[in-house]
């Protein structure tokens, strides 16, 4: 644990991050509860960077856990790292922070460490989380990123979020704003799917010519009860060469998945919501793969998305057209 609290990530607005997060997206059918006995299970094993966002419906359970652990003196509120995410229902500038006010209500905090944009697509404002016409057609809206982008910054300046970055962002959107007019505050990260399977280097390369984190989802593979997530797509964990290393240094495959990514320099998210699965996903800072390891995990990449999200694929400004 003493590891994990000094395994951080300087971000680039000065502010740092914890390298491995707890992710708290889970599939409908797993019981809200479960999400709070999860986050504060997480916090009693090491974890102090949360990984939420409004679209997971459970902020309220995370939020329950995060103060009770404050509360019973586990943890003070400066030692959570606490990312949330603006849904794309709210990607219209005068919804942005709304949106942020929701989720931190709900989360029980007056600032989150960090807030993204979900994803660089809009959908037509209101209540719904997947606004549908009479055809069951999702209704798009058109989305100008540099416009959301102020609105992020303004939250940022409003003290109601310490960092900003974005998720699921290509190359071209990232420059759209890093390239924009009077920009004031760079996205500190993209968080996108990346594992072996799919290994982003070419994002990641970019990414890190721009002093951009790029946080990895999705490191372990994932659950396919989730309703984004392409089905019928071979398990990570099985892998054949990821499982002779791990055999090989007496660590569990999703162990070698994560160091994969901290030794690249990638943050990266694990989500367990068994305590004996959560320890064991923190213990990756006491080992190295060594050049040779790297090269095999490198090799394994075959493109492989698990979260194509294929029902926005005829959105324009769907991300995943362009090579990265």
């Amino acid at each position: 644990m003493s590891l994990m609290r000094h395994s951080t990530v300087m971000l680039n607005d000065g502010h740092v991050m914890p390298i491995l997060g707890f992710g708290t997206s889970v599939p409908s059918e797993v019981a809200k509860s479960e999400t709070e006995e999860a986050v504060e299970r997480a916090i009693d094993v090491g974890y102090r960077h949360i990984d939420s966002a409004y679209v997971y419906l459970n902020e309220e359970e995370v939020g329950r856990a995060l103060q009770k652990k404050i509360a019973d003196g586990t943890v003070r509120r400066d030692d959570i790292f606490c990312t949330s995410k603006v849904w794309s229902t709210f990607s219209r500038p005068e919804l942005v922070q709304t949106c942020l006010e929701m989720s931190l209500r709900k989360l029980q905090l007056s600032c989150v460490d960090l807030y993204l944009i979900h994803l660089p697509l809009a959908l037509k404002p209101g209540e719904e989380i997947l606004p549908k016409d009479a055809h069951g057609k999702l209704i798009f809206d058109t989305m100008d990123l540099c416009a959301t982008w102020v609105a992020m910054e303004k939250c940022k300046e409003a003290g109601l979020a310490k960092s900003i970055g974005v998720s699921n962002f290509n190359r071209r959107q990232l420059e759209m704003i890093l390239n924009k007019p009077g920009l004031r505050y760079k996205p500190v990260c993209n968080q996108v799917e990346c594992h072996p399977y799919l290994n982003q280097r070419k994002l990641l390369d970019f990414c890190r010519s721009k002093d951009i984190v790029l946080t990895a989802y999705a490191a372990l593979g994932s659950d396919p009860r989730k309703i984004w997530m392409s089905k019928n797509k071979p398990v990570l964990l099985e892998d054949p060469g990821l499982n002779a290393i791990a055999e090989r240094l007496r660590r569990t495959p999703a162990q070698v998945a994560l160091r994969y990514q901290l030794q690249r320099g990638v943050a990266v998210l694990a989500k367990s919501f068994r305590e004996e699965r959560m320890r064991e996903n923190l213990q990756v800072f006491d080992f190295q793969l060594t050049p040779e390891d790297m090269q095999t995990l490198d090799g394994l990449n075959r493109d492989i998305r698990y979260f194509e999200l294929a029902m926005f694929a005829e959105h324009p400004d769907y991300p995943f057209v362009d090579e990265y």
